[in-house]
């Protein structure tokens, strides 16, 4: 594929046709990055006939080099460490803690925008797809694959329209199956890969949310 995507949704629809084997699985969760990722994530989870909810983290950078993460927070209490990065850089657990304590107030805030008072939902035992709507160093998707992983899945599955190739072949050791559309090898950035890449909003990732939930499971709530 070398033309671009009209948008986040259409990407979606053609990355569901890619994942066809996993349609009407009991125990499949598809997870959006909001908030790019959640449109994509809805078209997939309407066309697998399963639930849609959103992957929220917070990437724990490292004081003065924020772009260097040292671990990753989700709701829920679930905070993971690369101790790689702790351990060469000498950071003590006062640093870690005062970063988590920062970032939680913003994941706080993020989470009751999004989800309101819905509750968590059930990764463990569950087949899994993350969706976002592209990626380029992978840092954010990283964060929310330790987060995941962390609760235990079934089975971890990457889906993305577009990704650096570099990044790509890193994930695939990472989890059990990455899928993507198209993998320039001058990637740039990701908005170039779309017709229509404005910002997806927080009113749009909560009626998606809230759609996806009728018309897929109308008698339980996934988000």
């Amino acid at each position: 594929m070398t033309s671009k995507f009209r948008d986040r949704h259409e990407a979606g629809k053609m990355l569901a046709k890619r994942l066809t084997a996993y349609t009407n699985y009991e125990n499949l969760l598809v997870l959006g990055l909001p908030r790019g990722g959640v449109p994509v994530a809805y078209q997939i989870a309407d066309s697998l006939n399963a639930p849609l909810d959103i992957c929220l983290v917070r990437k724990l950078g490292v004081p003065d080099q924020e772009e260097l993460a040292m671990g990753a927070i989700a709701p829920g209490g679930v905070r993971v460490l690369n101790y790689d990065v702790v351990n060469s850089l000498e950071i003590d657990s006062r640093t870690i803690d005062e970063v988590t304590t920062k970032e939680l107030r913003e994941l706080k805030r993020r989470n009751i925008a999004y989800r309101g008072d819905r509750p968590l939902p059930e990764i463990k035992n569950h087949i899994v797809i993350l969706v976002d709507d592209g990626i380029a160093t992978g840092s954010t998707m990283r964060a929310a694959i330790a987060i995941v992983k962390q609760q235990q899945p079934q089975r971890l599955v990457v889906a993305v329209p577009v990704a650096a190739p570099i990044t790509y072949e890193q994930l695939q050791a990472e989890v059990d199956e990455v899928v993507c559309l198209v993998m320039p090898e001058s990637l740039y950035a990701i908005g170039l890969w779309y017709e229509d890449f404005s910002q997806t909003t927080d009113v749009e990732v909560r009626s998606l949310l809230a759609q996806s939930s009728v018309i897929n499971h109308p008698d339980k709530t996934y988000v």
